[in-house]
């Protein structure tokens, strides 16, 4: 799993506010528990609101998500485009612009937090997240009107059939939280990641085991 990757899911793990161990997260995601211990180094670094030490565990100690900024979701979408863009130009003082803004918007993202300027140096650059924005609309339609979706992602060798759930941001980037009917399992994909989007014909119903309490109640599982 890239490091981006591991440090996105593992603040996704985290944000249920319980302990875990190094070693268990290392099982978890695949990786040595070494390599878990300079991951929560570069997240605490980086501002993200965890505490523990090694030999006892971690936990974070606010939860991350959006502020009380009085922004749309799709305001905020639209304002993280437009920095990806500016920070993709050949303008070198556009450039410092776009990231210093961002570094700003940063800092309030997480709730209780007084320190969030590194917030940025965990998570993936500005120009990851350009790819993902031409799906939003139609992502955001299929949540709305219940309707399942078929999605190709990178790197990945057979397309899903997904019931779309939710959105959620982490930073820049944006993930997707669904029913895999491929997979007849919960899956979480970035949103950048998905190289064929195509909205079916076809309305889903909630069902037990299938809908978002069913998701939450399973990662509150994995402790």
């Amino acid at each position: 799993m890239p490091r981006a990757d591991r440090l996105i899911e593992m603040i996704r793990i985290l944000r249920d506010g319980r302990l875990h161990r190094a070693e268990d997260l290392a099982e978890r995601l695949g990786t040595s528990a070494r390599t878990i211990y300079r991951d929560m180094d570069r997240l605490i670094a980086s501002g993200v609101p965890i505490e523990g030490r090694r030999g006892l565990g971690y936990r974070a100690t606010a939860a991350v998500t959006l502020p009380p900024l009085n922004l749309t979701m799709t305001e905020l979408e639209a304002l993280h485009l437009g920095l990806a863009a500016v920070a993709q130009a050949e303008d070198a003082e556009l450039q410092a612009a776009a990231r210093t803004l961002s570094a700003r918007i940063d800092a309030v993202l997480p709730e209780d937090r007084d320190r969030a300027s590194g917030w940025s140096f965990a998570t993936p650059p500005l120009g990851d997240a350009v790819a993902g924005f031409r799906h939003m609309a139609s992502l955001r339609a299929a949540i709305r009107a219940r309707q399942k979706i078929r999605v190709a992602l990178r790197d990945a060798s057979e397309a899903q059939v997904l019931r779309p759930l939710r959105l959620d941001y982490w930073g820049r980037v944006w993930t997707l939280a669904g029913w895999s009917e491929t997979a007849r399992d919960f899956a979480e994909i970035r949103v950048d990641r998905i190289t064929e989007l195509r909205v079916l014909p076809q309305l889903f119903v909630d069902e037990p085991g299938r809908v978002l309490a069913d998701l939450e109640a399973g990662r509150g599982s994995h402790t």
